[in-house]
């Protein structure tokens, strides 16, 4: 698709439309080309399990971590004595 500034402005449902089916936008400045648009590429999320993640059980050796109570007082300690 082709699209002035003036485009961008007053049809941008049109160009999302054509985002939406694949078709990379031209944008044109004074008749002159001035960039394009593509369309983001579609992730598809992954199936499996939270545990896969390589960030899950990242801290479960850290000994502070352990009592998660006193870790949030800790914390928030500050954030108290402060008023």
């Amino acid at each position: 698709m082709k699209a002035s500034i003036l485009d961008l402005r007053r049809r941008p449902g049109e160009i999302l439309r054509a985002l939406e089916q694949n078709e990379p936008v031209i944008i044109f400045y004074r008749g002159k080309k001035k960039g394009v648009i593509y369309p983001a590429p579609n992730r598809r999320k992954r199936k499996g399990s939270v545990k896969e993640h390589p960030a899950f059980g990242m801290w479960k050796n850290r000994r502070d971590l352990r009592d998660v109570g006193k870790a949030v007082r800790v914390l928030r300690k500050e954030r108290f004595n402060a008023l």
